[in-house]
């Protein structure tokens, strides 16, 4: 099946309305599209509606998800299905009161409700936005009034409890939908709160005509869907995505991947639905190639993913940086207690695998029988143990992955294509692929998608802008904003500093709101830093990098503990691979507080300062080497606020909540 956005658009809803600009902060307005004379960009537009249409005339009978029921069977729902209660709970959003242009807010973990919520509010003339379950009431509060939230789908009495407390404070609010029990108890239609089972029962005939209309009045160049930033800086701005740049960015992602097959692909959501990534792969790449979608438990990120991945055998998996690092720990840490006739093939074969890829890289020979031998006996073992034995593509996303990640991935077999994008570029703007792969680049950027260095220096680096029609039509309400972020010609200025060679792999190198510049007038890449010394220190989980505006560089540094499953809080208790560290030591800690108990002890502190002289020992310059450092008492997490839902590090949070320890630093 070859260009079918070309061949297949729908024209009952393939509707481009008149536009003045290329960018909007009214979600009612419609925007110009970048629509180029040839190539990928050249692609009639189509809307969502569109694409499941498609989809559903081609595959009707194939999975599109399959999640767990209560009894614990996994349960699958056809593409047919898929787009039967797509229409049924759209006709319930309109009975409920959602307006044309208006939003369904979705506050709940990855199933099967948040993807037919996200493309029911589309149909029905509406707007989709995510929140992230981690946020408090408050945060929660601006993104459902910045929104202008009509009606709001939490999974559990937990989230229901934010919107109940701020229920009153949101005029535009009609209705909120719980999907799962137990129930808040003052769950009650007379009251606007439902349950989601009631509302698949509701009779919505009277709902038919008004729905056909706003199904025929779609325009693919207005917003159907609002992705939130982070808001690490003020609160998070709301990323207006018009139908066109979802269905076109998916087509163009699905394309740059190795060999990707129609009605064959199967997938794994787990990551954040309320961020952009998970949003394109999950619902609009998988509808895009008619893809079998798996639901991960609720706990997946805390350690249940291994067993949905062995179940489900997917063919692609996308993850954060995060997700990769803890499949390395746990894989290192049973690694380490191998024997040692184990250690030696096991240290051979990865040997022989990484320089297979090395060769393939630098353009080499690569019909290796030791490869071929490792790959067959000794790595399809490992890759099954994973339930990535049908897995043709890794990809990390949402933040910087440390190369030797990368490096340890690929010497198993499963070498890490990266993807750079951002809220405002709908997901990807650039991937690495077969073809265009390394580990310092993010590859090369998407096809019909532009990338330019502003500003560049004497070296060709500048900062990152981006151009194409999955760039974000603005932010809702946000004028100013807006035209801080997309110039006069339409160029997105992403915030990142990088270069792009003669071949056109991209590089960021730094990022102009996180480079730290020293007193010295030094420019440096926190990232690059932090991880030289977590390679020195695998007992490490998290090293951040101060020294912006000082005199030198300082560190705090977290050791790796056990994590609560329930809550994704770190324990007192150390992990099992910090406390084999401790005994080469010649100490018999278990507990993180035993550590500091006395003030810290001294034979961890020398450790670590060992550890961070040797990363010294690879600093770029001296201004780069860490004088100083400190050991945390907890280490960093999404419930501490340190991290963020993608687990990212907040910066300027970690700086404000260690304020006192860092100056003492520079005392």
């Amino acid at each position: 099946m070859s260009e079918q956005l070309k061949e297949d658009s729908f024209q009952p809803n393939a509707r481009v309305l008149p536009a003045d600009n290329y960018t909007s902060t009214d979600p009612g307005v419609p925007v110009k599209l970048r629509i180029a004379k040839e190539g990928v960009a050249s692609l009639d537009p189509m809307s969502v509606p569109d694409l499941m249409n498609r989809t559903v005339r081609d595959y009707p009978d194939h999975p599109a998800m399959v999640f767990r029921n209560p009894q614990k069977l996994w349960q699958k729902i056809t593409y047919s299905e898929y787009r039967d209660r797509v229409h049924k709970m759209a006709k319930v959003f309109i009975k409920l009161g959602l307006e044309p242009h208006h939003t369904v807010g979705v506050l709940a973990f990855n199933s099967p409700e948040w993807f037919v919520s996200e493309l029911a509010a589309i149909h029905a003339g509406g707007i989709i936005t995510g929140v992230y379950t981690t946020n408090s009431a408050e945060s929660v509060r601006h993104v459902l009034e910045s929104s202008r939230a009509n009606i709001v789908v939490v999974d559990d009495a937990k989230q229901m409890e934010k919107i109940h407390s701020i229920k009153s404070q949101l005029p535009h609010l009609k209705a909120v939908i719980q999907t799962t029990a137990p129930y808040a108890p003052y769950v009650r239609r007379e009251d606007g709160y439902y349950r989601w089972s009631e509302l698949e029962e509701m009779n919505t005939d009277g709902e038919e005509e008004e729905f056909s209309e706003r199904l025929a009045n779609i325009a693919v160049n207005r917003c159907c869907c609002l992705v939130y930033t982070s808001g690490t800086v003020g609160n998070p701005k709301g990323v207006m995505l018009s139908h066109d740049s979802l269905t076109w960015d998916s087509y163009t992602i699905g394309k740059r991947l190795d060999q990707i097959q129609y009605g064959q692909e199967v997938l794994v959501s787990f990551l954040p639905l309320s961020h952009v990534a998970a949003q394109m792969v999950d619902i609009f790449l998988s509808m895009q190639f008619a893809c079998t979608v798996y639901f991960a438990d609720k706990d997946a990120m805390k350690g249940t993913l291994l067993s949905t991945l062995q179940e489900a055998r997917p063919t692609r998996l996308v993850g954060v940086p995060r997700v990769y690092e803890k499949i390395q720990e746990k894989m290192m840490a049973v690694g380490a207690q191998s024997g040692t006739a184990k250690k030696l093939v096991a240290g051979w074969a990865k040997s022989v695998t990484l320089q297979h890829h090395t060769n393939a890289m630098e353009g080499k020979p690569t019909n290796s029988i030791q490869y071929r031998l490792v790959r067959r006996f000794l790595l399809s073992k490992v890759k099954d143990a994973l339930g990535l034995s049908r897995c043709m593509t890794l990809v990390t996303a949402a933040a910087p992955m440390d190369p030797e990640t990368k490096k340890y991935f690929m010497s198993l077999d499963m070498p890490i294509m990266e993807a750079f994008g951002m809220s405002e570029t709908s997901g990807a703007h650039s991937l690495t692929a077969p073809d265009s792969y390394n580990f310092a680049t993010i590859g090369k950027t998407l096809g019909g998608c532009e990338t330019k260095i502003d500003k560049p220096d004497e070296r060709g680096h500048g900062e990152i802008c981006m151009r194409g029609r999955h760039i974000l039509m603005g932010y809702i309400g946000e004028k100013e904003k807006t035209a801080e972020a997309i110039d006069e010609e339409g160029w997105l200025h992403s915030g990142d500093v990088g270069y792009v060679d003669e071949q056109g792999f991209v590089y960021i190198t730094g990022r102009i709101k996180e480079l730290i510049i020293t007193a010295g007038g030094e420019n440096i890449p926190p990232v690059h830093v932090e991880n030289l010394v977590k390679n020195e220190l695998m007992q490490v989980s998290s090293a951040f990098l101060v020294g912006d505006k000082r005199k030198f560089l300082t560190m705090l540094v977290s050791l790796k503990t056990v994590v609560d499953l329930s809550s994704g809080e770190p324990k007192d208790e150390l992990a099992p691979e910090t406390i084999v560290w401790l005994k080469g030591l010649g100490v018999e800690y278990t507990k993180l507080s035993q550590i500091h108990a006395a003030g810290p002890c001294p034979k961890v502190l020398q450790a670590i300062q060992e550890g961070i002289d040797r990363a010294n020992k690879k600093a770029i310059s001296n201004a780069q080497k860490i004088q100083k450092f400190a050991l945390l008492p907890v280490d960093f997490s999404v419930p501490g606020g340190e991290l963020g839902p993608t687990l990212k590090v907040k910066r300027n949070v970690v700086a404000a909540k260690y304020k006192d320890i860092i100056e003492k630093f520079y005392a």
